[in-house]
């Protein structure tokens, strides 16, 4: 063989073992990046279920029910105070103005309408600026991240938590629609000051909804997500504004708006509104009554997070007017008594003199107290509430939470309760000395009368005219006390009384409410109807979970009630009520004042309203010399229903139909005659009309009657 062909042969055989090791080479290539491609899958797979482990189903978004805050409202639907752990009201996507929208997306995500969740460019871009810095120091989040941040993830600043981030932004970003996010986005992310969601931000700043708006006042919120606290335009107005400025060119750059629009919005003056904290300045005492209702009833966290909007059935004219009127009645009578620094000391009850006054420090703040409480007639919806005189010092409502001796107040009472005994308003009592003798240590009790006199045979309506404290101890003593407390208890009183004789004087505390509550049956015609404070709750989603509407039930005779509602018109009109005969309309009242003068009352409705008011120490001192009920509480019940009853016609009580009215003689009862001095037309139930005349002065029948009526 020839060199030739052996150099051939070699040269083929050079050649094949090339071939086989390249076939061989490619081979393991070929498996290499088979290999590096399944480990890359199987490693982004690892690295997708690594960082998205724990994450929640998107589909929950479709269900979003952030908190909300839980608003009261007048009896008009005017605010009157916010509960909330959150402050967030939720606000369609389509109340939302354009430029609302459009300056967040120029100040937060400008590429917002372009990425799918995640803007690569921006994270790359954050990525140099903080290996520059040599910390985080830019984020790159578009709004669908930040939406992902706000719903799911901690706040942290760590690349792992922007990696899981942009996982479930991009997941969100499938999954919604882009004006879907930024519903989400605009009504989730916090603007500072307790504000979650460009409404509330939008209340807070301006006092005004989100859909009246200015392009300058939206430039201001859209500024504000980078850095709530430090852009404050209640804090920082300067850098608040800087901030505006920023945003407003941004949107020029974007195209969104002009030049001219930026210039103008840059010059506008903003009028920045700090929101009002309606709970203190509405109605605090009532508000706080029906927060305690709430949450007692449905747990705090619907209070505070469920937004519920709770109707109540306050009125905002009619509380400010109890509120002022309570601050005028106290000053007055802490001017009237002088209790601090060197004054003279009032002699008589007459106005104190210009050399007085002077002496006194003119703006004291009085440390007495005072409720009142005003219910309307027939629906018992409360219509005021004022537990004390400033709810900031002393949250205790001494309208519903106290229990001080109503005095004198309790003695209809006991009249309404002889009524359906068998009296009527001419039985005669004797008003003459009485003593009791009982109990471990023969404790003695010789009672009195006011101004210590007793005054003989006394028509019943002249004995709760003027308050006559014999004569209702002697009807208390007859008709028994255990039926009188039963009795009470009908008309609502359910606060423990004392099982003695001394409850016809008001011995037993109770509550403003309950006293109200008791004469409101009077007013009522003898149906007792429930105080209403609130008139309905509705959920977030608008389902109504409560409705009180009200609901009478007769407890007593619509005769008894009415006769009771003629002697209290008496009272005003002749008796201890008489300052309350200056409303110059038909009223029914009566004071109640408490030995040593620790508590003064005054109770009395028109055929419209019902109000109670009361004042005293918490610690339950003195008053002051002459400090009644007609003089201490009377003025501040007269000048609250002044204000209430100022637009209203004037209205009469209704007589009913089992009510008859005869001629009787003024001093015994019985029927009149020719020679009678005094008559009035005195009411009855039907069948209780005396069927005696009177006799002339001086006759043994008139003193027998007399007689036989001492108990």
């Amino acid at each position: 063989m020839s060199s030739d062909n052996q150099s051939q042969i070699l040269k083929k055989r050079t050649q094949c073992k090339e071939k086989k090791y390249f076939s061989k080479i490619l081979g393991w290539s070929f498996r290499l990046v088979v290999l590096m491609i399944i480990t890359g899958v199987i490693g982004l797979v690892g690295f997708y279920f690594y960082f998205s482990k724990g994450f929640p189903k998107i589909s929950s978004l479709s269900d979003y029910s952030p908190p909300l805050i839980t608003t009261f409202y007048a009896d008009d639907n005017i605010k009157i105070a916010e509960f909330s752990k959150e402050r967030r009201i939720l606000v369609p996507f389509a109340d939302m103005p354009e430029m609302l929208i459009q300056a967040f997306i120029a100040a937060e995500d400008s590429r917002f309408y372009k990425h799918d969740g995640v803007d690569f460019f921006s994270i790359v871009r954050a990525f140099f600026k903080n290996i520059q810095a040599g910390a985080i120091v830019q984020g790159g989040s578009t709004i669908t991240q930040q939406v992902t941040k706000s719903f799911f993830l901690t706040p942290e600043r760590s690349y792992k938590r922007k990696i899981k981030e942009a996982l479930l932004a991009y997941r969100i970003d499938k999954k919604f629609s882009k004006d879907e996010i930024l519903y989400l986005y605009l009504n989730q992310i916090y603007l500072g000051h307790g504000a979650y969601g460009v409404e509330a931000a939008a209340e807070n700043c301006f006092g005004k909804s989100v859909k009246d708006l200015t392009l300058a006042e939206c430039a201001l919120l859209a500024g504000l997500p980078q850095a709530p606290s430090r852009y404050s335009p209640f804090k920082y107005p300067e850098r608040a504004k800087e901030r505006r400025i920023y945003v407003l060119n941004r949107m020029v750059a974007e195209g969104y708006i002009t030049d001219f629009q930026a210039r103008e919005a840059m010059n506008t003056q903003l009028d920045i509104k700090p929101r009002q904290n309606l709970y203190m300045e509405k109605a605090p005492y009532y508000t706080e009554y029906v927060r305690r209702y709430v949450e007692e009833k449905y747990g705090r966290d619907a209070l505070y997070k469920d937004g519920l909007k709770v109707y109540t059935a306050v009125n905002i004219d009619m509380q400010k007017a109890a509120r002022d009127e309570v601050e005028k009645g106290l000053r007055a009578l802490d001017k009237r008594q002088g209790y601090r620094g060197p004054v003279k000391h009032l002699l008589s009850e007459e106005i104190p003199s210009f050399s007085e006054e002077i002496q006194r420090e003119p703006d004291q703040t009085p440390k007495l107290q005072a409720a009142l409480l005003c219910s309307e007639i027939g629906t018992g919806r409360v219509k005021a509430m004022v537990g004390g005189r400033d709810f900031r010092y002393s949250q205790f409502n001494r309208a519903v939470q106290s229990r001080r001796q109503p005095g004198s107040a309790f003695k209809p009472l006991i009249y309404a309760a002889a009524l359906d005994k068998g009296y009527t308003p001419t039985t005669v009592i004797m008003d003459s000395a009485i003593t009791f003798k009982g109990g471990e240590n023969d404790f003695v009790w010789k009672p009195k009368n006011y101004k210590k006199k007793f005054f003989g045979p006394t028509l019943l309506r002249n004995g709760l005219i003027h308050s006559r404290n014999i004569v209702t101890i002697k009807i208390l003593q007859d008709i028994g006390i255990d039926y009188a407390i039963a009795y009470a208890g009908k008309l609502g009183i359910t606060s423990g009384l004392s099982r003695d004789l001394s409850i016809a004087l008001g011995s037993s505390g109770v509550s403003l409410l309950e006293i109200v509550k008791a004469y409101s049956v009077f007013a009522n015609l003898g149906y007792i109807v429930e105080p209403i404070f609130i008139t309905k709750i509705v959920d977030r989603n608008g389902r109504i979970i409560e409705e009180n509407n009200p609901e009478p039930r007769q407890v007593i005779e619509e005769s008894t009630a009415y006769i009771m509602t003629s002697l209290l018109e008496s009272v005003v009109k002749n008796g201890t009520g008489w300052r309350a005969k200056a409303l110059n309309r038909p009223v029914a009242g009566k004071t109640g004042t408490t030995n040593d003068l620790f508590d003064a009352w005054f109770v009395g409705y028109t055929p419209r309203y019902i109000t109670g008011t009361w004042v005293g120490y918490d610690d339950e001192q003195s008053l002051g010399k002459g400090e009644t009920g007609s003089r201490a509480a009377a003025p501040i019940w007269l000048g609250f229903m002044k204000k209430a009853l100022a637009d209203k016609p004037v209205r009469t009580f209704q007589v009913p139909e089992d009510v008859v009215f005869s001629k009787v003689d003024a001093e015994t009862g019985l029927l009149a005659i020719p020679e009678s001095e005094k008559t009035i037309f005195e009411c009855f139930k039907e069948g209780t009309v005396p069927t005696e005349f009177t006799q002339k002065p001086g006759s043994i029948t008139e003193t027998e009657h007399f007689f036989k009526s001492d108990m």
